[in-house]
Parts: structure tokens; C-alpha cells; sequence
């Protein structure tokens, strides 16, 4: 019999339709890790050879929509493992990793996507490190 508090709930993620990102999402993935906060990401589709860029949720909330984004180890059936990186119920914010901009849906500097999957966590530079 299995143990009960070895089976973990699937790991859902949804994203709305809106202003930030287009493209509605959801998905279901199987965790094979916890989730870690995380503050830029490594992209490679502007530049082969990668370019850091802040990287936040963003949230419905009108006043404050920047909100945490997360990255966390899942099962993918065509690459093994991969971590997948989300944010807030309307996905997340992308601009140039130290930019003093601040974050705005009216910036042609930034862009947003409903989540992202990448292959190793070398693309990503956590808020906090890891305990050891």
C-alpha cells in the first residue's frame, strides 16, 4: 500500500487571457521537486548565446501586478526532466536583467508569456539559495 504522503498532487497551472499575455494556458505537470523562487532567467531567442532578464508574475491585482515567479523540477515526457517557470494567474514579465525600469504592461522593453520550460536550471538564478 502506498504511502500517503508520498503521492503529491499534479501540479496545475493556469493563465488567463489578459493584457500581459495573450495566450491562455493550463496545464497539468508532474513535480518532482519543490519550488523555488527565482529573479532572472537565461533566454536564448534573442542572442545563441543567452541573455539574462528580470523575470515576475503577474497577478490581476490592479495596484501591485508584479508578483513572485517560480521555478520548479517536473517530469517532461520528451526531455526527462525540465523546470517549469510560472508566476501569477496572468503568467509572467520579462525585461533586461537590471533594468531601473520599472514594471509596466505600457513598456515596448518588456513582454510577458503564460510559462516557461526549460532544460536545466543553469538558465535560472534563484532568490534565494538553497539550504544546505
Amino acid at each position: 500500500m502506498a504511502d500517503a504522503f508520498s503521492i503529491r498532487d499534479p501540479m496545475i497551472v493556469e493563465v488567463e487571457s489578459n493584457e500581459n499575455c495573450e495566450t491562455s494556458f493550463f496545464a497539468r505537470f508532474k513535480e518532482t521537486g519543490p519550488a523555488r523562487p527565482i529573479v532572472h532567467v537565461r533566454l536564448f531567442e534573442r542572442n545563441p548565446a543567452g541573455e539574462w532578464y528580470d523575470v515576475t508574475g503577474w497577478s490581476e491585482h490592479p495596484a501591485l501586478p508584479a508578483c513572485q515567479a517560480f521555478a520548479q523540477p517536473i517530469e517532461d515526457s520528451g526531455a526527462g526532466l525540465a523546470y517549469l517557470v510560472y508566476g501569477g494567474i496572468y503568467g509572467l514579465r520579462f525585461k533586461a536583467a537590471g533594468s531601473a525600469e520599472p514594471w509596466s504592461l505600457a513598456s515596448p522593453h518588456q513582454w510577458g508569456e503564460a510559462y516557461l520550460s526549460l532544460a536545466s536550471d543553469r538558465d535560472l538564478r534563484y532568490a534565494v539559495p538553497p539550504k544546505i
